[in-house]
């Protein structure tokens, strides 16, 4: 996922449209240029905020809620502008309509930044109409109007109104110029900035049919779809015949499938009364795979082969300032290292699943996707139909992390629905999800590193071996060349070479960076004891006093910014304090995601190299707002669980073409009781709010293997951490 992938044109919001709703209400919301402004006709499905008589205000959430709060952030932002309460508001899924909403997705930590203008503008716009409403019936000025928990006043006449009674004729007047909008001074602030919990939470708790899995459409049959373990392969034979004898079993055949690892593979269908019956019906299959290119590929063979082609002439160099080579001799100590993490697994509590219907020409989709749009055109595709043809319901997931953004799930559910000419449901197993996922890339970088007499970095060196071939990263493999310490160290090279993969891969929360992190601030930390620095005064000085660096995006880094959470963290954790022995302090900081964080992490390690992970602390700074406390720290400490469970115990190792772990037990996640406390302080800095999905996690697996060697003395250079290599003895 390259940096600003998700980023649509601006110019693309600039109309709003509103009409009058079903009942008398007002219907608000932004049109799209073009295509969007010329439907106005069907402008009551272009609307993100519905005011009803009774005052009650219904907000549309466009984009697809994982489990990250947006369902709740985003309506969040119209309801303060707009100025009602929050218990007069229900958020409401919105369709997926790209015509209408633009592009609805959930990834890259974007939904923030993209949408904190425009939101509060339909929010604002919408107040600004009510006010006018009441001012024109009243016959008063609009400006000696004031609004407060859904009801216009007019101080002078003591007259006020509610919204509801509003509506109506507000659905009459002409949008206003958004440029004139005047917004809530931040102080002024109910709802933004208040923790509230995410709307969903009853639904959850209560166990009322809410996720892709709980969908139901009448007739429908359900379906488990057999794919290869080495990824592609074709079906060579399959007793479909066996299948067929199970009870309840409707259907089995062969597809056919391609090539391309995020479409329609090969693979054996079993269609039946119930899931369970598919299940067995499989189970009677005895498939046997044909031979396939990447069936000799392992994680063996990829780290043996990365560490054959680091000693050799890179493919190509990314970046190479000032005289590395020349920096590194004259320094006073350098440092080689070799570092590695392997692929890993999004591991979503929901399995894969969809429901489909395929009749006269048009399909019908029920799926929990992060991303619907190109699954939409992907299903269009391979069924031989229109994107028009194709209507997706976005279904909240049980979980993301990056895989719902890729939609093979969902074309399996298509094709085999309309291959029986039924409604189908398809379920993966926990085995099926694991096994044929769009995994965290593996990588391996071979370092060197200098320091000079005064402490300073004066040479770095990176031969990245990556994932990929034709001179082109896997997916979610790559290193931006602008990564730091990239524009922080005077004589920087980075050289590159690919070696080709048969393994799917895609992007994993913080994709990249979740990896990157970890090799260049465990370098830091070996160069800063190499320089006889303290681990955070280190950094604090190559972060030095420059400032913003760069001017474009997620290209631009502000030093700044990240030296205040340093510094911050640095204090919250008591840096420098004396600990026991067995016991170590680790700090880390990473940008990513418009985000900036840093993170120290507290451990314990027992003389068999049992880690206990005792606290840790989160400076962050996303910005001078945070919307939502509650679903803030939610979605940090999600973040640094994960990043930690991550390091500690993941990984999906390749044999013979195919993952070898398949489920929760060899594939472990961090249980209750293993999660340390975490305390999370935020800097509001001057700059405009940013999403907190992803930059949390980076920071803390660095920090934790800093940790551990301030500890042990042990550097950790390759993930997971073999706890093994840590016993005293």
């Amino acid at each position: 996922m390259a940096d600003g992938t998700f980023l649509p044109s601006a110019s693309r919001r600039e109309v709003l449209r509103t009409s009058v709703a079903a009942g008398g209400g007002l219907l608000l919301g932004f049109s799209m240029a073009g295509k969007g402004a010329a439907q106005t006709a069907t402008a009551k499905l272009n609307t993100y905020v519905s005011i009803a008589p009774d005052g009650a205000v219904s907000i549309m959430a466009k984009n697809p809620e994982i489990g990250q709060g947006i369902k709740t952030s985003l309506p969040m932002i119209i309801a303060e502008e707009l100025d009602v309460d929050w218990s007069q508001v229900k958020s409401v899924q919105a369709p997926s309509d790209p015509a209408l909403y633009g592009r609805q997705f959930a990834g890259g930590s974007a939904a923030t930044p993209l949408h904190w203008d425009e939101l509060r503008r339909v929010g604002a716009a919408g107040r600004a109409m009510l006010v006018a409403a009441a001012a024109q019936g009243w016959g008063v000025p609009a400006a000696d109007c004031t609004t407060a928990s859904g009801v216009v006043h007019h101080k002078a006449s003591g007259r006020k109104a509610t919204y509801g009674s509003l509506a109506a004729k507000a659905a009459t007047l002409p949008a206003p110029d958004l440029k004139t909008l005047i917004l809530k001074d931040p102080k002024d602030y109910k709802i933004i900035g208040r923790s509230i919990a995410q709307v969903d939470t009853p639904a959850i708790v209560t166990g009322k049919p809410l996720f892709g899995i709980d969908v139901v459409v009448p007739g429908m049959l359900f379906a488990t779809f057999e794919k290869a373990p080495v990824f592609g392969a074709k079906v060579a034979s399959a007793n479909l015949e066996a299948a067929k004898a199970v009870k309840g079993v409707r259907h089995a055949f062969v597809v056919e499938g391609g090539t391309a690892l995020d479409g329609l593979l090969p693979g054996v269908a079993v269609v039946a009364d119930s899931w369970w019956a598919a299940r067995k019906g499989r189970d009677k299959l005895d498939i046997k795979w044909a031979e396939h290119p990447t069936s000799g590929q392992s994680s063996a063979g990829f780290a043996a082969k990365a560490v054959e082609l680091s000693k050799g002439a890179p493919l190509r160099t990314e970046r190479n300032d000032g005289d590395v080579d020349g920096a590194l001799k004259g320094a006073v100590k350098t440092v080689e290292a070799a570092y590695a993490y392997p692929f890993i697994s999004h591991a979503n509590l929901e399995p894969q699943n969809c429901t489909a219907v395929v009749k006269d020409g048009k399909v019908e989709i029920w799926a929990p996707t992060q991303n619907p749009q190109p699954g939409r055109e992907l299903v269009a595709k391979t069924l031989g139909v229109t994107n028009d043809d194709v209507h997706i319901h976005m279904i909240r997931c049980g979980g993301g992390f990056g895989r719902r953004l890729m939609n093979d799930y969902m074309v399996e559910a298509a094709w085999i629905a309309k291959q029986v000419g039924a409604p189908v449901k398809l379920i993966w197993t926990r085995e099926d999800d694991m096994r044929h996922d769009f995994y965290r890339p593996a990588g391996w970088h071979f370092l060197q590193g200098g320091v000079d007499a005064k402490g300073d970095i004066v040479g770095w060196k990176n031969h990245f071996v990556s994932l990929g071939e034709n001179g082109q990263f896997a997916r979610s493999a790559g290193m931006a060349a602008h990564e730091f310490p990239a524009r922080f160290v005077p004589n920087y090279r980075y050289d590159l070479s690919l070696m080709p993969c048969g393994v799917p891969t895609g992007p994993l929360r913080a994709p990249g960076s979740n990896a990157i992190a970890f090799v260049v601030q465990s370098f830091i930390d070996e160069l800063a004891h190499a320089a006889g620095a303290d681990p955070v005064a280190f950094r604090l000085k190559l972060l030095g006093d420059k400032g913003l660096v760069g001017t474009l995006g997620r290209d631009a880094y502000d030093a700044g910014r990240m030296a205040g959470v340093l510094k911050l963290v640095a204090e919250k954790s008591g840096w420098g304090r004396k600990l026991p022995k067995g016991s170590g302090l680790g700090v880390g900081f990473h940008f990513s995601h418009l985000g900036y964080f840093a993170e120290v992490v507290e451990v314990k390690v027992a003389d068999d190299g049992a880690v206990e992970l005792v606290k840790v602390w989160v400076g962050c700074d996303v910005g001078r707002q945070i919307i939502n406390p509650f679903g803030a720290l939610n979605q940090i400490e999600g973040s640094v669980l994960d990043g930690l469970s991550g390091a500690l115990t993941q990984q999906i190792t390749i044999e013979n073409g195919a993952a070898v772990q398949a489920n929760f037990n060899d594939y472990p996640l961090m249980r209750i009781d293993a999660a340390p406390p975490i305390e999370t302080h935020f800097i509001k800095s001057d700059n405009s709010p940013t999403g907190l999905g992803e930059p949390a996690l980076p920071p803390v697996i660095p920090a934790l293997c800093n940790a551990i060697f301030a500890a042990t003395g042990k550097r950790i250079r390759q993930l997971p951490i073999d706890t093994g290599l840590l016993k005293s003895v």
